[in-house]
């Protein structure tokens, strides 16, 4: 298992800067949530750590350097919104996920149905293998991509707002499932409490920089929220868990 890092990265989409020089390591195993108001950066920083997209300044590693099918082995990539055309049944789906393991188009491995199995239960969808995705609610087709993600087995998890559209029960459990996952995550979200319930580290982005890094008790106070999210919140702590009550 390796970490991931950006050194001095920025990217422009044509005369906006989405990031601005950002200095970040993720050591292998840690748990990172990225938190900040709508276009500070965070889904960028995370498509930049997954390869996705090429800085204009600055180095990805390790995406920067490897193929796609290595970056697939290494590196789970959520992205917020996905669009299906086609009725393809969830199991399918999640199989998607064990592509850049497969010794050969179509063929897959016994290693490849374990990993499918797994996933399904982990994600709580494994009661929706044979339903079509055309047909799932919002919060059901987000789990399901989260079960394809986890079906990849890599040693790092990207997510980008992995608990929108779900329910509180789903949403805990996909939290858990985050929490006990042993490789990185990094995940982008606005769910503060959800921030500090899987993560232990919380990066702070506003204008494409990071303004404040470190554990989330420390991070998310009353002044942050203020200054970064310009809203006045009460932050409630019990013991190493808090909540932001608006």
């Amino acid at each position: 298992m390796e970490g991931l890092e950006l050194s001095g990265v920025t990217v422009r989409y044509g005369g906006r800067t989405a990031l601005d020089r950002v200095d970040l390591r993720i050591a292998p195993g840690e748990h990172v949530a990225l938190i900040g108001p709508n276009g500070s950066g965070k889904t960028t920083l995370l498509r930049a750590l997954a390869g996705i997209l090429r800085p204009s300044e600055g180095a990805a590693r390790p995406a920067g350097g490897l193929t796609r099918e290595e970056v697939a082995k290494r590196i789970a990539f959520l992205p917020q919104e996905e669009h299906w055309e086609f009725p393809f049944p969830v199991e399918e789906v999640v199989s998607c996920g064990r592509y850049a393991h497969a010794p050969g188009l179509f063929r897959e491995s016994v290693e490849d149905h374990a990993a499918v199995d797994t996933a399904l239960a982990a994600a709580g969808v494994a009661a929706l293998r044979g339903r079509p995705i055309t047909e799932l609610s919002g919060g059901e087709r987000r789990r399901v991509m989260l079960a394809r993600a986890l079906a990849q087995r890599a040693g790092a998890l990207l997510l980008d707002e992995p608990t929108s559209a779900l329910d509180l029960e789903h949403r805990h459990a996909v939290l858990a499932a985050l929490r006990d996952f042993r490789g990185s995550v990094v995940l982008a979200t606005h769910d503060l409490d959800a921030a500090a319930m899987c993560a232990s580290r919380v990066v702070v982005l506003a204008g494409g920089r990071v303004v404040a890094d470190g554990a989330p008790a420390a991070i998310v106070t009353e002044a942050l929220l203020r200054e970064v999210f310009r809203v006045d919140a009460r932050v409630l702590r019990d013991g190493d868990r808090i909540h932001v009550v608006s």
